[in-house]
């Protein structure tokens, strides 16, 4: 993770180092997570997104998407032109499947990247705290490791174990930096996605680059532009029934 630290305030810097000690457990990370930037973190996020899905045979595609976010809960992603009508709607562990602006399909979905890289700086750290035990991440278990040449965090796996359900933080700035899950296409592979290329954002931050990786290659990528933090959103953004009449893309 590549932060520039000559804009990282010292006085919060001394403060994390101070209180290090006392992390010990992951409910007790995701605690200092939320306290740390409870009052600065935006609550509002949009941006445009460069997908790009890296095939086996070398060649990759991309495509544009429009994501808007409501924190805690509430993601929207555009897939293509507005005008096309396609998309997903989540709300609060629900995601809803819109195709030519026709609902097509709604089941539950936690989004742990919502939930880690976004929401756990906006509400209430117990509620984080239950969802994350509730997708099966053991928070009894914290050691702390290196990533990208910094001390990190690493909840619900000990050393050497990539297989179980884990996530790193950076210890300096407690920003969520990665992720290991079973794949939602297979639950038999696994996904590491990492957070990469912070950037100040509002008082906060935002990493303008996700990478996934399933047997150690990167098989899709994210890439945000545009990003713009605590913009106005009308509730209608994130109505499925409203796909197709409200958005916020200029």
């Amino acid at each position: 993770m590549k932060l520039k630290r000559t804009l990282l305030v010292p006085a919060l810097l001394t403060l994390t180092l101070a209180h290090a000690q006392d992390i010990h457990t992951g409910d007790a990370l995701l605690r200092a997570m939320h306290d740390r930037y409870q009052s600065s973190w935006y609550q509002t996020l949009t941006f445009t997104q460069k997908s790009t899905s890296y095939k086996p045979d070398g060649t990759n595609t991309a495509e544009t998407w429009y994501e808007a976010a409501l924190l805690p809960g509430k993601l929207r992603i555009d897939i293509g032109p507005p005008t096309s009508g396609n998309g997903y709607v989540l709300s609060d562990g629900t995601v809803t499947i819109v195709q030519s602006n026709k609902i097509v399909g709604t089941r539950p979905l936690v989004n742990m990247l919502l939930v880690l890289g976004f929401d756990v700086y906006r509400q209430d750290p117990e509620t984080t705290i239950k969802v994350v035990k509730g997708e099966g991440y053991d928070l009894s278990k914290l050691r702390e490791d290196t990533w990208d040449g910094h001390p990190a965090y690493v909840v619900g796996a000990d050393k050497g174990d990539l297989k179980s359900r884990q996530f790193w933080v950076a210890k300096d700035t407690l920003l969520f930096v990665r992720e290991i899950e079973p794949a939602q296409g297979d639950p038999k592979k696994l996904d590491d996605i990492r957070f990469t290329d912070y950037r100040p954002l509002a008082n906060a931050w935002v990493a303008a680059r996700v990478e996934v990786f399933s047997d150690d290659k990167m098989v899709f990528s994210e890439d945000y532009t545009d990003i713009q933090a605590n913009v106005k959103l009308e509730p209608a953004v994130f109505d499925p029934q409203q796909f197709s009449t409200t958005h916020w893309e200029k």
